[in-house]
Protein backbone atom coordinates (compact mmCIF):
# COMPACT_ATOMS: atom_id res chain seq x y z
CA UNK A 1 0.00 0.00 0.00
CA UNK A 2 0.80 3.90 -0.44
CA UNK A 3 0.47 6.52 2.27
CA UNK A 4 0.48 9.68 0.87
CA UNK A 5 1.72 12.63 3.56
CA UNK A 6 0.21 16.25 2.34
CA UNK A 7 0.66 19.14 3.73
CA UNK A 8 -1.52 22.11 2.74
CA UNK A 9 -0.88 24.58 -0.04
CA UNK A 10 0.87 27.59 0.91
CA UNK A 11 -1.77 29.99 3.37
CA UNK A 12 -2.12 33.77 3.82
CA UNK A 13 -0.10 33.37 7.22
CA UNK A 14 2.16 31.50 4.94
CA UNK A 15 2.93 34.21 3.04
CA UNK A 16 2.87 36.45 5.93
CA UNK A 17 5.61 34.33 7.49
CA UNK A 18 3.52 34.31 10.65
CA UNK A 19 2.97 31.38 13.56
CA UNK A 20 -0.44 30.14 12.14
CA UNK A 21 -1.62 27.46 14.62
CA UNK A 22 -4.83 26.73 14.49
CA UNK A 23 -6.12 30.14 13.43
CA UNK A 24 -7.91 29.41 10.69
CA UNK A 25 -6.81 30.99 6.98
CA UNK A 26 -7.56 29.95 3.93
CA UNK A 27 -4.92 29.29 0.90
CA UNK A 28 -3.33 31.82 -1.22
CA UNK A 29 -3.46 31.60 -5.19
CA UNK A 30 -0.16 29.95 -5.10
CA UNK A 31 -1.78 26.93 -2.01
CA UNK A 32 -4.69 26.66 -4.78
CA UNK A 33 -1.98 25.93 -7.62
CA UNK A 34 0.27 23.83 -4.93
CA UNK A 35 -3.42 22.00 -4.45
CA UNK A 36 -3.83 21.02 -7.77
CA UNK A 37 -0.45 20.46 -8.82
CA UNK A 38 -1.21 17.47 -5.59
CA UNK A 39 -4.22 16.12 -7.42
CA UNK A 40 -2.59 16.44 -10.88
CA UNK A 41 0.30 14.50 -9.25
CA UNK A 42 -1.75 11.90 -7.54
CA UNK A 43 -3.95 11.36 -10.38
CA UNK A 44 -0.79 10.93 -12.86
CA UNK A 45 0.85 7.90 -10.81
CA UNK A 46 -2.56 6.47 -10.57
CA UNK A 47 -2.69 5.97 -6.72
CA UNK A 48 -6.02 3.84 -5.57
CA UNK A 49 -7.36 6.13 -3.21
CA UNK A 50 -9.53 4.49 -0.89
CA UNK A 51 -9.68 7.16 1.92
CA UNK A 52 -8.70 10.74 2.88
CA UNK A 53 -8.67 11.99 6.29
CA UNK A 54 -7.87 15.69 6.75
CA UNK A 55 -7.90 18.30 9.94
CA UNK A 56 -10.99 20.80 10.98
CA UNK A 57 -8.42 23.91 9.57
CA UNK A 58 -9.68 25.71 6.58
CA UNK A 59 -6.58 25.66 4.85
CA UNK A 60 -6.44 21.94 4.85
CA UNK A 61 -9.74 21.61 4.05
CA UNK A 62 -9.71 23.67 1.36
CA UNK A 63 -6.75 21.80 0.02
CA UNK A 64 -8.44 18.17 0.75
CA UNK A 65 -11.61 19.64 -1.52
CA UNK A 66 -9.24 20.59 -4.68
CA UNK A 67 -7.31 16.95 -4.46
CA UNK A 68 -10.75 15.36 -4.31
CA UNK A 69 -12.18 16.94 -7.35
CA UNK A 70 -9.16 16.24 -9.24
CA UNK A 71 -9.01 12.74 -8.58
CA UNK A 72 -12.53 12.22 -8.33
CA UNK A 73 -12.89 11.00 -4.70
CA UNK A 74 -16.37 11.31 -3.36
CA UNK A 75 -16.30 14.62 -1.32
CA UNK A 76 -19.25 12.57 0.98
CA UNK A 77 -16.55 10.55 2.23
CA UNK A 78 -13.55 12.77 3.05
CA UNK A 79 -13.17 12.42 6.76
CA UNK A 80 -11.99 15.11 9.47
CA UNK A 81 -10.69 14.87 12.78
CA UNK A 82 -9.63 17.43 15.12
CA UNK A 83 -6.37 15.55 15.98
CA UNK A 84 -4.76 16.52 12.61
CA UNK A 85 -4.96 20.26 13.20
CA UNK A 86 -1.58 21.46 13.42
CA UNK A 87 0.49 21.99 16.22
CA UNK A 88 -0.92 24.88 18.45
CA UNK A 89 1.79 27.79 18.72
CA UNK A 90 0.56 29.57 21.93
CA UNK A 91 1.23 32.92 22.84
CA UNK A 92 3.27 32.95 19.68
CA UNK A 93 -0.24 32.99 17.33
CA UNK A 94 -0.12 35.61 14.19
CA UNK A 95 3.52 36.72 15.32
CA UNK A 96 6.19 37.24 12.80
CA UNK A 97 8.63 34.59 12.63
CA UNK A 98 11.20 36.66 11.15
CA UNK A 99 10.35 39.48 13.48
CA UNK A 100 10.14 36.52 16.98
CA UNK A 101 13.62 35.48 15.09
CA UNK A 102 14.84 39.73 15.88
CA UNK A 103 13.62 39.94 19.57
CA UNK A 104 14.32 36.34 20.98
CA UNK A 105 16.88 35.02 18.65
CA UNK A 106 17.55 32.76 15.82
CA UNK A 107 18.16 29.70 18.05
CA UNK A 108 14.91 29.99 20.43
CA UNK A 109 12.67 30.33 17.13
CA UNK A 110 13.98 27.26 16.25
CA UNK A 111 13.64 25.62 19.53
CA UNK A 112 10.23 26.91 19.51
CA UNK A 113 8.98 25.43 15.83
CA UNK A 114 11.03 22.22 15.76
CA UNK A 115 12.50 21.04 19.37
CA UNK A 116 10.27 17.36 20.21
CA UNK A 117 9.11 18.98 23.70
CA UNK A 118 9.59 22.04 24.61
CA UNK A 119 6.29 24.43 24.03
CA UNK A 120 5.72 27.74 23.14
CA UNK A 121 5.00 30.41 25.40
CA UNK A 122 1.28 29.44 26.00
CA UNK A 123 -1.88 31.79 25.95
CA UNK A 124 -3.59 33.04 29.24
CA UNK A 125 -7.56 31.78 29.24
CA UNK A 126 -8.54 35.67 28.65
CA UNK A 127 -6.95 35.39 25.37
CA UNK A 128 -9.07 36.45 22.06
CA UNK A 129 -7.20 33.90 20.35
CA UNK A 130 -8.07 30.89 22.82
CA UNK A 131 -9.84 28.00 20.51
CA UNK A 132 -12.88 28.52 23.24
CA UNK A 133 -13.43 31.09 20.96
CA UNK A 134 -13.73 29.30 17.74
CA UNK A 135 -16.94 27.67 17.33
CA UNK A 136 -15.81 25.08 14.94
CA UNK A 137 -13.79 23.75 18.46
CA UNK A 138 -16.23 24.70 21.16
CA UNK A 139 -17.80 20.51 20.94
CA UNK A 140 -14.37 19.54 20.88
CA UNK A 141 -14.32 16.55 23.71
CA UNK A 142 -10.72 17.21 25.47
CA UNK A 143 -8.56 19.77 27.18
CA UNK A 144 -8.47 22.38 24.41
CA UNK A 145 -4.59 23.39 23.69
CA UNK A 146 -2.70 26.83 24.55
CA UNK A 147 0.29 26.21 23.67
CA UNK A 148 1.95 22.76 22.55
CA UNK A 149 5.55 21.03 21.80
CA UNK A 150 5.86 17.84 19.42
CA UNK A 151 5.32 15.78 21.80
CA UNK A 152 2.21 17.58 22.91
CA UNK A 153 0.95 16.16 19.60
CA UNK A 154 1.84 13.53 18.58
CA UNK A 155 0.04 12.50 22.67
CA UNK A 156 -3.18 13.92 21.03
CA UNK A 157 -2.65 12.18 17.38
CA UNK A 158 -2.09 8.48 18.81
CA UNK A 159 -5.52 7.51 19.70
CA UNK A 160 -6.24 8.83 15.74
CA UNK A 161 -3.42 7.04 14.48
CA UNK A 162 -4.18 3.69 16.57
CA UNK A 163 -7.25 3.28 14.62
CA UNK A 164 -5.68 4.84 11.24
CA UNK A 165 -2.97 2.32 11.00
CA UNK A 166 -4.96 -0.79 11.90
CA UNK A 167 -7.95 0.62 9.19
CA UNK A 168 -5.12 0.94 6.54
CA UNK A 169 -3.89 -2.37 7.45
CA UNK A 170 -6.83 -4.18 6.53
CA UNK A 171 -7.95 -1.76 3.61
CA UNK A 172 -6.06 -2.56 0.45
CA UNK A 173 -4.89 0.30 -1.85
CA UNK A 174 -3.89 4.02 -1.29
CA UNK A 175 -4.08 6.17 1.64
CA UNK A 176 -4.10 10.08 1.64
CA UNK A 177 -3.78 12.60 5.17
CA UNK A 178 -3.75 15.99 4.61
CA UNK A 179 -2.72 18.13 7.85
CA UNK A 180 -0.38 20.67 8.84
CA UNK A 181 3.96 20.92 9.33
CA UNK A 182 3.97 19.59 12.57
CA UNK A 183 0.51 17.13 12.82
CA UNK A 184 3.00 15.73 9.43
CA UNK A 185 6.08 15.68 11.20
CA UNK A 186 4.43 13.73 14.54
CA UNK A 187 3.47 10.80 11.76
CA UNK A 188 7.04 11.18 9.92
CA UNK A 189 8.65 10.49 13.54
CA UNK A 190 6.66 7.59 14.18
CA UNK A 191 6.51 6.17 11.09
CA UNK A 192 10.64 6.31 10.55
CA UNK A 193 11.43 5.60 14.31
CA UNK A 194 13.15 8.53 14.21
CA UNK A 195 14.79 10.22 17.61
CA UNK A 196 13.97 13.57 19.10
CA UNK A 197 17.13 15.05 17.78
CA UNK A 198 16.44 13.99 14.08
CA UNK A 199 13.17 15.11 13.77
CA UNK A 200 14.48 18.89 14.89
CA UNK A 201 15.87 19.04 11.18
CA UNK A 202 13.11 17.61 9.14
CA UNK A 203 11.16 20.52 7.41
CA UNK A 204 7.83 19.16 5.30
CA UNK A 205 6.86 21.56 1.86
CA UNK A 206 4.00 22.73 1.35
CA UNK A 207 1.59 21.18 -1.37
CA UNK A 208 3.96 18.72 -2.47
CA UNK A 209 2.71 14.69 -1.41
CA UNK A 210 4.83 12.41 0.78
CA UNK A 211 4.49 9.00 -0.42
CA UNK A 212 5.18 6.06 1.61
CA UNK A 213 5.78 2.64 0.31
CA UNK A 214 4.50 0.31 2.97
CA UNK A 215 4.59 -3.58 3.64
CA UNK A 216 1.56 -5.02 5.08
CA UNK A 217 2.87 -4.49 8.89
CA UNK A 218 3.60 -0.79 7.78
CA UNK A 219 7.12 -1.26 7.74
CA UNK A 220 8.71 1.26 5.17
CA UNK A 221 9.75 -0.21 1.53
CA UNK A 222 10.28 3.12 0.33
CA UNK A 223 9.18 6.56 0.32
CA UNK A 224 9.76 9.82 -2.22
CA UNK A 225 7.85 13.16 -2.51
CA UNK A 226 6.00 14.08 -6.02
CA UNK A 227 8.08 16.33 -7.14
CA UNK A 228 11.75 16.93 -8.52
CA UNK A 229 14.98 17.10 -6.23
CA UNK A 230 15.62 20.90 -7.09
CA UNK A 231 12.29 22.19 -6.38
CA UNK A 232 11.80 20.05 -3.40
CA UNK A 233 15.59 21.48 -1.95
CA UNK A 234 14.19 24.80 -2.80
CA UNK A 235 10.86 24.33 -1.14
CA UNK A 236 12.32 23.32 2.22
CA UNK A 237 15.03 26.08 2.20
CA UNK A 238 11.87 28.24 2.18
CA UNK A 239 9.67 26.67 5.45
CA UNK A 240 13.27 26.23 6.93
CA UNK A 241 14.39 30.21 6.31
CA UNK A 242 11.42 31.32 7.76
CA UNK A 243 12.40 31.34 11.21
CA UNK A 244 15.55 33.34 10.59
CA UNK A 245 16.44 37.19 10.74
CA UNK A 246 15.64 39.11 7.44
Amino acid sequence: MNLILLRHGQSTWNLENRFTGWKDVSLTEIGIEEAEYSGKIILENQFNIQSIYTSLLNRATETTNIVAKIINYPKSQIKNDWRLNERHYGALEGLNKSETAKKYGEDQVKIWRRSFDIPPPQLEISDIRHPKNNRKFSNLECELPIGESLKDVISRLLPFLNNYFDFIKNNNGDHLIVAHSNSLRAIVKILEGLSDSEIIEVNIPTGVPLVYKLDNMLNIINKKYLIDEENLKRKKEIVENQGKIK
